[in-house]
């Protein structure tokens, strides 16, 4: 049992994608609300730090750089060093929120007193303590995450789920204030994965249903400008602004803050409206509320196909094209 009277050293390891990062946040709160006095890091992939930008909770965000200079060799002579600094920073507690060996391993050779990680992960025989990564409805990501917490015993539990937290500076905040002169709305029309994405011709009908006062923030990665682009074509004489690539991740999470809707694919900006309690309209295509990655925003709504297709969901995190040809699951969801 880890105790309050004794405080310890913690590292959370999420080396996924933004949005992992963005969900992992809440155990962060949850642990910081059940022992304040711990002393928290977190390790994310090199590209994600920018979104712990003088997180109030942590001591300390480790970077690693997956990809590394010099290939194959560069990203395994990045992960010895990394595996040195854990070992040098003695921690009493590393919670692996991941099911991939490579942290499997820096886990199992961290030297760490007490080590919590998933069934799932292939080293997980050599962690002190591996819980059930469970995917059925009702069990969100969060809620998966924080099953991590179990077996250390510590006080002050509660059946409320801990939403994930972001925190935009003042800096982040000043920066998105010029587009906040009136009504608007944020969407976020793209994601990696092509199945997982919303149709552009859907989204221009969207566009077409908002008031004529509202402005529209088109939201992404630089390279979603170019569709982002195409998107306001299909949408002459209204004012859609083009923002990809314009703003860091937690500027962003301002500007979705204080929108009077967002609407995002089961994607990073869902996971960004959660973090700051941004009214969210989520629309699910090949993928399905039930993995657990649902919007949890006080103000939120699903969308998705109201027909019982047999082949949805057709991949845990989307294909690159719908195996059937026809992505019913996207062009049958209405807004």
């Amino acid at each position: 049992m880890i105790t309050v009277t004794n405080p310890h050293r913690f590292l959370l390891i999420q080396t996924a994608f933004i949005g992992d990062v963005i969900l992992a946040t809440a155990l962060l709160e949850e642990l910081h609300r059940r022992m304040p006095e711990a002393e928290i890091d977190m390790l994310v992939r090199r590209g994600n730090e920018g979104l712990l930008a003088n997180h109030p909770l942590l001591n300390e965000v480790l970077v690693w750089d997956k990809k590394g200079a010099g290939g194959a060799f560069g990203k395994y002579s990045s992960l010895r060093k990394l595996l040195s600094l854990i070992r040098d920073r003695q921690y009493d507690v590393i919670l692996n929120l991941q099911r991939f060996g490579t942290t499997g391993l820096l886990t199992a050779l961290s030297n760490a007193r007490v080590t919590v990680g998933f069934k799932k992960n292939p080293f997980s025989r050599w962690f002190t303590y591996a819980v059930d990564h469970r995917i059925e409805p009702g069990i969100h990501e969060v809620d998966r995450n924080a099953a991590l917490l179990e077996p250390l015993e510590l006080p002050n539990w509660r059946a409320r789920r801990t939403r994930p937290r972001l925190y935009p500076s003042p800096a982040d905040y000043a920066a998105v204030q010029p587009y906040q002169t009136g009504p608007y709305c944020c969407i976020a029309p793209t994601s990696v994965w092509f199945t997982k994405q919303y149709p552009l011709f859907k989204w221009a009908d969207v566009i077409g249903k908002l008031p004529d006062d509202q402005t529209v923030y088109l939201l992404g990665a630089p390279s979603d400008a170019a569709i982002c682009d195409e998107l306001i074509r299909l949408v002459p004489g209204r004012a859609v602004v083009n923002l990809a690539g314009k703003l860091s991740l937690l500027a962003s999470a301002a500007l979705l803050e204080g929108a009077q809707m967002n609407y995002v694919n089961d994607s990073a900006p869902l996971h960004l409206c959660s973090a700051v309690n941004a009214p969210t309209t989520a629309v699910f295509c090949s993928t399905v509320p039930e993995f657990g990655f649902g919007p949890l925003a006080d103000t939120s709504r699903i969308a998705q196909t109201p027909y019982l297709l047999e082949c949805r969901p057709c991949n845990l995190h989307g294909r690159a094209k719908c195996p059937l040809g026809h992505f019913l699951c996207a062009t049958t969801v209405e807004l």
